[in-house]
């Protein structure tokens, strides 16, 4: 049974497997699944028509793609064109392309979400190379995408733009009101992307794909309805959804859904051991006498959505859509208590909502000019309110409540693909979009002992503050011959930063506008089919934006003062990779390097220089302000993907990154010239192995993610109290799953999480990891 890897079979395999879906294949399953595929096995390999290898269709090609594939998991199976004996085998389905094929990118599916049982949408891509998940608290998680996140990572959800004017310097909790029950589709695009994505991707984007409802053009009337249960042992979770898709014909369709969820303190495997002492150490959290339920952990979650699609005619679609996520009393666990404060002190997120209304029209084989085309409007508003309170020994407690409200639209476009001639084609993608913001900021202080309450002069950032941005941009490709692809573009962006100042807590005015150029470029090379060669050149910019220009806030180091003299920081990436797509094996790998100049980093400052009338910073252990670091910061880094399709229902993954970030030294004289960027992931990785029956719905898995221990600390980080004596410790946690799938009446599913009950965080956060637990899923419906 030869596995010849450049076998002509093998090679028309990844032609069948890459080429365009038939015009009779079943709709997708909304929720992004379709099964494995039996495949005709002979002497010769793995059987498929000779003609499935042709090119698609170049008239019809897909925005910043190298190659049209359908949305499915496909192979679909393939017809033997081969002699001597037979017998069929199964390979499992794989994932879709991502959309930005030219780029270090990577997908997740609602069948990985099923099956892996993610906590929320930043634990959905835990798996994907490039990304490390930090949680500040239980109720909050924030993903780090080539060593950099919050405000330099852009998060969209279908084409809306979620990042806002109030997004933090580091870890902020934002992406964790991204339902992920809602959720189809996730896309990590890994490197600067400025140029698609405006300010703040830096690092990266990702991108949220919600579930659609299901069409079905042969029945007049279709209804699905659907309920989904989970629970978990760590934190005594307890919750559910139930959801109704249902659709006339193919012309429109309604999913819409609620969802509601309970969870306690978070149990852990136990409290861990400083590098540096080879004790344990009081960190954050502070822990119940069993020495493994963290206090200040435990939070109550209601959703709602419902999205309406029309298909009027052809190539059109109109889409009107509602999510509304709240969180209800979810402790910040750093703050509760924080160190050194009383043990019964505690800051409180008692109300995290975010509500996003949006209507879009998608176009698809329009003229040469606009052949696709996608423009959405949005409207939303996020909504903070917090208590912190100070333990029975004070007689104040503090509170706060922010609102961002935001309104914007985004118009997309490609043109269809010009092909002049045999061996050249061209196409290009372009648009504009523009995005502002309106805050409204209050803070007060309440007596407890003679129940009156002190509205201070200004909130966490000063009140009625605005800020707009946008830009236009344009990108074009061009085809030489089948093996070469160029890429190139570039955006002008422009921000405007305005707010009032107060004389009282000596908060200055803010008129601030900032203009910028980016641009990219890239190659492809294919020297084989089954083999591509990427060069990429991009470059990013964030302009500063109102949490820098104007707020206050305790972080994880201590507290942190705005500066309203700040410049936008500056990025480009280098890198370079390959991507192989066989039969048998897909396979990621890339180095790069990305480059920030202006970086905005947090500089330290006595208690002689805190702001009038500021209780926060006088009574903090440690403070800094913002500044633009010198020089240039630079994180070298380098990730992997890997992913075998085998026979008989088998199936292995396995990622790996690294990354080592440097800057100039924010206190000059201090020390080194250079010291490391903040809270930069260490060295980590993960592994996916299992069986899936294709005859009888049935999946075992096992599964680790890992990490080295991280002592290139910043000067930063040695002041944070979530980092132990001499950097966070490595780990290794070991889940196994299993699960049952009779589509589409019934699908069951369970994690038995870290089976060595390993005790372990990851580097930066406020909380360890779930201990020994067991996360059970089921659905329900037709």
């Amino acid at each position: 049974m030869p596995w010849t890897l450049l076998s002509p079979a093998a090679l028309a395999l990844v032609g069948a497997a890459a080429g365009p879906a038939a015009a009779d294949d079943p709709p997708p399953d909304p929720r992004g699944y379709r099964g494995p595929a039996a495949v005709p096995w002979s002497a010769a390999g793995p059987a498929a028509d000779t003609h499935a290898a042709t090119e698609p269709d170049a008239t019809e090609p897909s925005p910043d793609r190298d190659a049209a594939q359908p949305e499915g998991d496909g192979p679909r199976p393939a017809r033997a064109n081969t002699t001597g004996p037979r017998r069929t085998i199964v390979i499992e389905p794989r994932t879709p392309e991502p959309e930005h094929r030219g780029r270090a990118a990577s997908v997740v599916t609602r069948r990985d979400l099923d099956e892996r049982l993610p906590r929320s949408a930043p634990d959905a891509i835990r798996y994907e190379p490039g990304v490390y998940i930090q949680q500040t608290a239980h109720a909050q998680a924030s993903p780090y995408v080539r060593g950099v996140t919050g405000q330099q990572v852009a998060l969209y959800f279908d084409d809306v733009r979620l990042n806002n004017s109030t997004f933090r310097q580091g870890p902020n909790q934002y992406f964790f009101t991204v339902d992920s029950r809602t959720l189809r589709r996730l896309e990590v695009v890994r490197g600067s992307a400025s140029t698609d994505y405006g300010s703040d991707a830096i690092g990266g984007a990702i991108l949220s794909t919600p579930i659609d409802p299901t069409f079905d053009r042969k029945r007049k009337f279709t209804l699905h309805p659907r309920v989904f249960l989970r629970t978990d042992t760590s934190d005594g979770e307890l919750g559910g959804r139930a959801q109704v898709d249902a659709a006339i014909g193919d012309k429109v369709g309604l999913i819409a859904g609620v969802g509601y969820r309970d969870l306690d303190h978070l149990r852990a495997g136990g409290q861990l051991t400083a590098p540096g002492t080879g004790m344990v150490e009081k960190i954050p959290p502070h822990f119940d006498s069993d020495g493994k339920t963290q206090l200040g952990t435990g939070f109550r979650e209601l959703t709602a959505d419902a999205r309406l699609v029309a298909r009027p005619a052809p190539g059109h679609e109109l889409v009107a859509a509602y999510y509304d996520y709240r969180q209800f009393d979810a402790p910040r666990t750093d703050k509760c208590p924080a160190p050194e404060a009383p043990l019964d002190s505690c800051l409180t997120y008692d109300e995290q909502f975010r509500t996003l209304g949006y209507a879009s029209w998608r176009m698809t084989g329009g003229p040469a000019a606009a052949r696709t085309l996608r423009w959405t409007v949005h409207g939303q508003r996020q909504h903070e309110l917090r208590t912190e309170d100070r333990g029975q020994s004070s007689s104040s407690r503090l509170g706060g409540r922010d609102d961002v409200y935001g309104t914007g639209t985004r118009l997309a476009l490609a043109t269809k693909r010009f092909e002049p001639s045999s061996t050249f084609g061209a196409q290009i993608d372009y648009g504009v979009d523009t995005y502002v913001d309106v805050i409204r900021s209050r803070a007060w202080i309440y007596w407890t002992d003679t129940q009156i309450l002190f509205e201070q002069s200004r909130g966490q950032y000063l009140d009625r503050a605005r800020y707009a941005q946008g830009g236009a941009w344009a990108q074009g490709h061009a085809f030489f011959w089948k093996q070469v692809e160029l890429r190139a573009g570039g955006r002008a962006a422009y921000a405007h930063a305005r707010a009032d100042g107060d004389a009282p807590s000596d908060s200055a005015a803010v008129r601030r506008t900032w203009g910028a150029a980016v641009g990219n470029a890239g190659l492809i090379i294919r020297p084989w089919p089954w083999l591509a060669l990427v060069g990429n050149v991009d470059q990013g910019f964030r302009a500063p934006n109102l949490d820098d220009l104007t707020s206050r806030q305790q972080t994880g180091p201590g507290f942190q003062r705005e500066n309203a003299d700040l410049d936008p920081e500056r990025s480009v990436t280098f890198e370079g990779g390959l991507r192989l797509r066989h039969p048998w094996i897909e396979a990621d790998g890339y180095v790069y390097q990305l480059r920030i100049r202006d970086l905005i980093q947090r500089r330290p400052f006595d208690a002689s220089d805190c702001p009038t009338g500021d209780p926060g910073c006088d009574a903090s252990r440690t403070r800094f302000q913002l500044q633009n670091a010198p020089g240039v910061a630079t994180v070298l880094g380098a990730e992997g993907a890997l992913r075998l399709f085998l026979p008989w229902d088998l199936f292995a993954r396995a990622t790996i990154s690294w990354a080592r970030g440097d800057m100039a030294n924010p206190t000059p004289g201090s020390g080194p010239d250079r010291v490391p960027m903040s809270r930069i992931p260490p060295l980590n990785g993960t592994a996916e192995a299992g069986w899936r029956s294709s005859r009888f719905g049935v999946y075992l898995a096992g599964a680790v993610r890992w990490a080295t221990l991280q002592d290139r600390l910043a000067p930063a980080d040695l002041a944070d109290p979530r980092i132990p004596t001499g950097g966070t410790p490595g780990y290794a946690v070991f889940d196994l799953r299993a699960g049952y799938r009779l589509d589409p009446y019934v699908v069951f599913g369970l994690v038995l999480a870290n089976v060595g009950d390993a005790a372990y965080r990851t580097h930066g956060s406020s909380i360890n990891g779930a201990g020994r637990s067991l996360m059970v899923n089921v659905t329900l419906g037709w």
